[in-house]
Protein backbone atom coordinates (compact mmCIF):
# COMPACT_ATOMS: atom_id res chain seq x y z
CA UNK A 1 0.00 0.00 0.00
CA UNK A 2 1.10 3.39 -0.72
CA UNK A 3 0.71 5.92 2.18
CA UNK A 4 1.68 9.45 1.54
CA UNK A 5 3.02 11.78 3.95
CA UNK A 6 2.18 15.34 4.48
CA UNK A 7 4.91 17.87 5.53
CA UNK A 8 2.50 19.58 7.47
CA UNK A 9 -0.07 17.15 7.70
CA UNK A 10 -1.53 16.15 10.91
CA UNK A 11 0.16 13.48 12.86
CA UNK A 12 -1.74 11.06 15.56
CA UNK A 13 -1.25 8.87 18.51
CA UNK A 14 -2.92 6.57 19.99
CA UNK A 15 -2.73 5.17 23.64
CA UNK A 16 -5.06 2.78 26.46
CA UNK A 17 -3.74 6.08 28.47
CA UNK A 18 -3.90 9.82 29.28
CA UNK A 19 -1.09 12.02 29.27
CA UNK A 20 -0.25 15.24 27.92
CA UNK A 21 3.69 14.84 26.86
CA UNK A 22 4.75 11.94 23.92
CA UNK A 23 7.70 10.46 24.75
CA UNK A 24 10.78 9.78 22.79
CA UNK A 25 10.62 6.14 20.47
CA UNK A 26 6.54 6.68 20.82
CA UNK A 27 5.40 5.57 17.37
CA UNK A 28 2.97 7.87 15.63
CA UNK A 29 1.54 8.26 11.83
CA UNK A 30 -0.39 10.32 9.81
CA UNK A 31 -2.94 7.41 9.21
CA UNK A 32 -5.77 7.95 11.52
CA UNK A 33 -7.14 4.84 11.71
CA UNK A 34 -4.12 3.21 12.39
CA UNK A 35 -3.20 5.28 15.90
CA UNK A 36 -7.43 4.67 16.64
CA UNK A 37 -6.22 0.67 16.07
CA UNK A 38 -2.78 0.92 18.16
CA UNK A 39 -5.03 2.59 21.07
CA UNK A 40 -6.86 -0.60 21.75
CA UNK A 41 -3.90 -2.19 22.51
CA UNK A 42 -4.06 -5.23 20.17
CA UNK A 43 -1.38 -8.15 20.05
CA UNK A 44 -1.64 -8.50 16.12
CA UNK A 45 -2.58 -6.09 14.13
CA UNK A 46 -3.01 -6.46 10.37
CA UNK A 47 -4.56 -4.06 7.29
CA UNK A 48 -5.58 -5.38 3.50
CA UNK A 49 -4.56 -3.75 0.46
CA UNK A 50 -7.66 -1.33 0.58
CA UNK A 51 -6.31 -0.50 4.03
CA UNK A 52 -9.25 -1.65 6.27
CA UNK A 53 -7.27 -2.70 9.86
CA UNK A 54 -7.68 -5.55 11.75
CA UNK A 55 -7.11 -6.19 15.00
CA UNK A 56 -7.66 -8.23 17.95
CA UNK A 57 -7.14 -5.23 20.64
CA UNK A 58 -10.07 -4.36 23.14
CA UNK A 59 -8.64 -1.99 25.63
CA UNK A 60 -10.62 1.59 25.56
CA UNK A 61 -8.32 3.95 23.57
CA UNK A 62 -7.62 7.71 23.42
CA UNK A 63 -7.08 9.05 20.11
CA UNK A 64 -4.10 11.88 20.37
CA UNK A 65 -3.51 14.46 17.61
CA UNK A 66 0.42 16.05 18.51
CA UNK A 67 0.11 19.67 19.36
CA UNK A 68 2.92 20.95 17.91
CA UNK A 69 5.25 21.21 14.46
CA UNK A 70 7.17 18.20 13.68
CA UNK A 71 9.75 17.96 11.31
CA UNK A 72 10.99 14.37 9.91
CA UNK A 73 14.68 13.52 10.32
CA UNK A 74 14.81 16.57 13.37
CA UNK A 75 12.14 15.23 15.14
CA UNK A 76 10.74 12.42 14.16
CA UNK A 77 12.38 9.07 11.49
CA UNK A 78 10.91 6.37 9.86
CA UNK A 79 10.07 3.00 12.37
CA UNK A 80 12.96 1.09 11.21
CA UNK A 81 11.58 -2.52 12.25
CA UNK A 82 8.09 -2.11 11.30
CA UNK A 83 6.31 -4.64 9.59
CA UNK A 84 4.13 -2.15 8.01
CA UNK A 85 4.38 -0.59 4.99
CA UNK A 86 6.96 2.49 4.19
CA UNK A 87 5.13 6.15 5.80
CA UNK A 88 2.98 3.53 8.29
CA UNK A 89 5.22 4.13 11.25
CA UNK A 90 7.38 7.23 12.44
CA UNK A 91 9.01 7.16 15.90
CA UNK A 92 9.90 10.47 18.01
CA UNK A 93 13.13 11.34 18.46
CA UNK A 94 12.02 13.81 21.80
CA UNK A 95 9.49 14.49 23.67
CA UNK A 96 6.07 16.01 21.97
CA UNK A 97 3.18 17.86 23.60
CA UNK A 98 -0.36 16.10 22.66
CA UNK A 99 -4.27 17.08 22.67
CA UNK A 100 -6.48 13.84 23.85
CA UNK A 101 -9.14 14.66 20.13
CA UNK A 102 -11.57 11.27 20.90
CA UNK A 103 -12.13 8.47 23.38
CA UNK A 104 -12.21 5.06 21.29
CA UNK A 105 -14.61 2.88 22.38
CA UNK A 106 -13.90 -1.20 20.93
Amino acid sequence: MNIKIKPDGIWYHGSNLIFTELLPNSTITQWKELAEAFSHQPSSLWYDDDGVIHHNGREKGYLYVIDEPVEIGRDIYQHPRTTMDRNAEFLTKRPLRVRLLDIIQE
